[in-house]
């Protein structure tokens, strides 16, 4: 994994322990925890882990050819693909995740979808590229639940 895409949850978990440093030192503890598990939510919202697993856009196509599926291209930190990820809930596990950040070939078929733009989430349905589509779209894009 890139440590580009780590930053800002690194970012954020210093900050908030700075600032619980000086609330700690101010006696007021109950505040400073409660301030610390924001940063720390913060950060895990921020961060690959709340992504299913990714994988590169040459596999994903490929499977994606083979059943049907959507693909995602991501970046860890855009807001719209937190939303879009957190919309689907358990359902996103069915798409293919490619982050951008981690995968040449990724960013590259993303900027050729978007004229030139590294523009995310770019949804991928049969070969045409959908750019920051509803999360209603998305669903109805997938399988039926199983």
């Amino acid at each position: 994994m890139t440590t580009r895409a780590w930053i800002l949850p690194v970012l954020l978990v210093l900050c908030g322990s700075i600032a619980v440093t000086g609330l700690t030192l101010e006696g007021s503890p109950g505040a400073a925890a409660a301030f610390l598990l924001v940063f720390v939510l913060l950060a895990g919202v921020n961060s690959p882990l709340i992504f299913p697993r990714s994988i590169g856009a040459l596999e994903a196509q490929r499977r994606s050819a083979a059943d049907g599926r959507p693909i995602v291209f991501w970046r860890p930190g855009c807001k719209f693909c937190i939303r879009l990820r957190i919309r689907l809930g358990r359902r996103a596990g069915q798409l293919y995740w490619v982050d951008i950040w981690r995968d040449p070939a990724g960013a590259a078929a993303v900027r050729a979808a978007n004229d030139g733009n590294e523009t995310v989430p770019t949804v991928v349905v049969a070969g045409r590229p959908h750019t920051n589509p509803d999360r209603g779209w998305v669903r109805e894009q997938l399988p039926p639940s199983a």
